[in-house]
């Protein structure tokens, strides 16, 4: 995790080194940082952040893969740092239950990858920036599958 500075946060760091469920290690270090980042920054300034955090978090993983050796090793997790802060960020504000119902379904569709995630994670395979991208575009769409659900929850008044 020291030697490139792109570890750090492909690894979020440090969560992706969990020996158990990495993924999910990672998005509860998500959940856990943007709780307290919404004490500090206002709706726009967090969506810049998770703005910049797309090109970076590419950035990142692409290096962090291309080190490791393998195309999307599971250790990386900004991929689930930067889905996780988009779906709280677009869901703000939201209930403490809310947030774990996002948090379940999230991880739900990352880890069963159904359709239409299998296929965002078959798309953009491989090393290099092409394989970095892939990394982040199956979580972006279980984020929007995330929140699909649960837009559409709330409009049958299921929550």
């Amino acid at each position: 995790m020291l030697r490139h500075p792109a570890h750090w946060l492909g690894l979020g760091f440090g969560s992706g080194l969990s020996p158990i469920a990495p993924g999910t290690a990672g998005t509860l270090w998500a959940w856990g940082v943007f709780v307290l980042l919404q004490q500090v920054f206002s709706p726009a300034q967090l969506g810049g952040l998770i703005a910049l955090s797309l090109p970076i978090g590419w950035w990142a993983c692409t290096i962090t893969a291309r080190n490791l050796g393998r195309d999307d090793p599971g250790c990386i997790v900004w991929d689930e740092v930067v889905a996780m802060w988009l779906i709280l960020w677009l869901l703000a504000p939201a209930s403490w239950h809310g947030q774990l119902l996002a948090f379940a379904l999230f991880r739900l569709f990352d880890a069963a990858k159904p359709h239409p995630v299998r296929w965002a994670d078959q798309c953009f395979k491989g090393s290099g920036w092409r394989g970095g991208w892939g990394i982040l575009f199956d979580d972006l769409v279980a984020a929007f599958c995330t929140l699909l659900v649960l837009a559409a929850g709330r409009h049958f008044g299921l929550w």
